[in-house]
């Protein structure tokens, strides 16, 4: 932040202006003409050096704090955080209510690595506005959310979370510290999720939710669309301004011996299980048929062996981190791509606003993302059968093309040796379960059902890949209190992921969790050779299991419901034999499944690329549809506060339909092609 004041034409060289302000005969608007002239002709230094001759000289000045806040500014930018940190302490000596002193003083410590003494001066701020104006609540609440994301990023997730509730109890409008709140509350295996507020009434908690925490806390497809639709606009923001980037018509490619342009867009194209499940696609791409720009929009890697094999097999890779939304846009636009990717939706440092500009004709959502974008320039998205039965396009706003599998996995991935038990520190005689899904995935029924099953089977343990050792303590306290002692619950260390994939196979029976199922992690599992036992829902999330499982070649591991889920766990401890044979079958279908059988894959992927090229050259490109998903929105928010773990689809259709049919005797409701649709004449 700078104090902001107009350019003028003053073309003061600096010694002049120096002069002028060790005489203390420059004024502060003077000075800050000046300095903004000096910075926006490259004359950074030249601009500090001002700043220091002028507050050495005008400490008496009333207004010294704002030069001091300017001078720690620009200091920073030139990389001088030590000067920084000195010049940001001045102004708050100078001026202690100054909030955007205290505020830009913190992140000048937490980008020096000081995150201590900047969460202490960030506290310092909070505790002395607790009570005061509206601008004062704005900066409290920056600084409670700065707060808790710098303690969430040390891992300090108790205490990120007790900042951020008070953020989102101080501006519960805002939905930011509520996201993260709830998120973190997941992580931590708190529960209730949405605990009670006086503050903060429930519906606003779920207002606040993303779309992934969503996708953890309820199986409900419908809602989950309006959820992701409502935050691709909070993404967004305002309307970009795409008058500089004119919709481009498609080139004339098919039948012309032309290669198509496809570009893989994400931040997870390097060791990431999304990185993992496309690099043997990439691989195995058809270069004849297209060529592949790959676009990576995360952080510099160093001796990333996924990211140097994709590098590898692009024709194109580019690096846009550092490029901001509209550049990468224009690159993307400069290199003619065909189809575009979006190999990220709405998961961590995803850069969704690049799509806004809608770069290339034809804009998909494949492999990064368990659900639908909800978006307007998301017009297809590749699924599977299983995870999408036809019946359920209703709830995707994209068109839905479908392969065989949406798990890609990379077949070259090195594994391990397999480790003995003791090895990994489990009993040669325990029946092991085994979950390693994230903290998250992990809901108080679904743990109610694992405790259910240990209780009936004495001699079994339950490995869980370990968290924080306060939430893990968490969970053996519950374990406890379900009458199941504490060290039936051994937690794996985090290992490399040849080591993970090696170690799995040790224990017996996998357990999926409910409603976000495992996605690579169950095929890891099915590649070691462990049975995945699965519970699958009605979304994405909840059904991603379920593919994998069937693509394995082994649907008899689909559970109808909570309680046949729980009956056939013990039923596999009881009946070794019966588990045994899943194992067997698991194996003699490994190399011949769909779930590895990535040429094929790769194949059914060019396929439909040239499918949405040739929708396109047609004019036949489908437009997202976005009818009534307000309404929606507003209907799943009652819904999801009722708290229905599961149901069936009948049962879950009829309850929105009653909804939907009391609202429009209100107010009629227009009709659509999703659950409100047309009575048949």
């Amino acid at each position: 932040m700078t104090a902001n004041h107009a350019s003028t034409s003053n073309d003061a060289a600096a010694p002049s202006a120096v002069d002028l302000a060790r005489n203390q005969r420059l004024s502060l608007m003077d000075l800050l003409s000046v300095t903004e002239a000096l910075s926006s002709a490259g004359q950074k230094a030249a601009a500090v050096e001002l700043y220091k001759t002028w507050v050495a000289f005008n400490d008496n000045n009333p207004a010294v704090h704002l030069a001091y806040f300017n001078y720690a500014v620009a200091l920073s930018q030139l990389g001088d955080r030590a000067g920084a940190v000195q010049a940001f302490r001045a102004c708050l000596k100078a001026n202690p209510q100054f909030a955007p002193g205290h505020i830009n003083l913190g992140r000048v410590l937490e980008d020096a690595g000081m995150i201590g003494q900047a969460v202490e001066q960030w506290w310092q701020y909070a505790e002395t506005t607790k009570h005061l104006d509206a601008e004062a609540i704005g900066h409290r609440h920056m600084t409670l959310q700065n707060i808790g994301r710098v303690l969430e990023g040390a891992g300090k997730y108790g205490e990120a979370e007790a900042a951020l509730l008070q953020a989102f109890e101080l501006r519960p409008e805002l939905p930011e510290s509520g996201q993260h709140w709830a998120s973190l509350r997941q992580r931590q295996c708190k529960w209730p999720v949405l605990a009670p507020s006086n503050y903060v009434p429930a519906r606003k908690m779920v207002d606040a939710m993303s779309s992934l925490t969503l996708s953890c806390y309820a199986d409900d497809p419908m809602f989950q669309l309006a959820k992701a639709y409502r935050y691709s606009k909070t993404v967004i923001g305002a309307r970009p301004d795409i008058s500089k980037f004119p919709r481009r018509s498609p080139k004339l490619k098919s039948g012309t011996g032309q290669r198509l342009r496809v570009g893989y867009l994400s931040s997870d194209l390097r060791d990431h299980a999304v990185g993992f499940a496309l690099v043997e696609v990439l691989e195995l791409h058809d270069k004849n048929s297209i060529e592949v720009f790959a676009y990576y929009c995360g952080n510099v890697r160093n001796a990333d062996s996924t990211q140097e094999r994709i590098k590898a097999s692009v024709h194109c890779w580019r690096d846009i981190h550092g490029m901001d939304d509209a550049a990468a846009a224009s690159q993307i636009i400069s290199d003619e791509i065909d189809i575009l990717i979006d190999v990220n939706g709405y998961t961590k440092d995803a850069r969704t606003k690049i799509f806004a500009y809608r770069p290339a004709p034809v804009i998909v959502s494949f492999c990064g993302y368990p659900g639908s974008t909800g978006s307007p320039f998301h017009q297809y998205l590749i699924s599977d059968g299983y995870m999408i039965p036809p019946e359920n396009d209703i709830y995707y706003s994209e068109k839905v093309l479908r392969i065989a599998c949406d798990q890609p996995l990379d077949r070259k991935r090195p594994i391990a040796a397999r480790p003995t038990r003791a090895e990994v520190g489990l009993p040669d005689d325990a029946f092991v379960y085994a979950s390693f899904n994230g903290m998250q995935k992990i809901t108080e029924n679904c743990f109610a059902r694992w405790m259910a099953i240990l209780s009936q089977t004495p001699g079994s343990l339950l490995w869980l890949l370990t968290g924080d050792e306060d939430v893990n303590q968490r969970l053996r306290d519950i374990a406890e209190k379900c009458g199941v002692a504490s060290d039936r619950l051994v937690f794996a260390p985090k290992v490399p992921n040849p080591m993970h994939i090696a170690r799995i196979g040790v224990a017996d029976l996998f357990l999926d969790t409910f409603p976000y199922g495992a996605h690579s992690t169950a095929a890891d599992a099915i590649t070691s050779g462990l049975p995945v036992l699965t519970m699958p829902g009605k979304t994405f999330a909840a059904r991603f299991c379920g593919s994998i499982v069937t693509a394995a070649g082994v649907p008899e591991m689909l559970c109808s419901s909570p309680e046949d889920y729980v009956a056939r766990a013990i039923g596999f401890e009881r009946d070794r034999k019966s588990l045994l044979d899943v194992r067997e079958s698991i194996a003699r279908q490994r190399e011949t499944s769909v779930l590895r059988d990535i040429p094929a894959l790769a194949r059914r992927l060019e396929e439909l690329f040239w499918q949405m090229q040739g929708e396109c050259e047609r004019g036949e490109t489908p437009v997202p549809d976005l009818s009534n998903l307000d309404l929606y929105y507003e209907v799943g928010a009652e819904a999801v506060l009722e708290n229905i773990e599961f149901e069936d689809e009948q049962s879950y259709r009829k309850r929105y339909l009653k909804k939907l049919s009391q609202w429009h005797d209100y107010a009629p409701i227009p009709y659509d092609s999703r659950l409100w649709q047309k009575p048949d004449a």
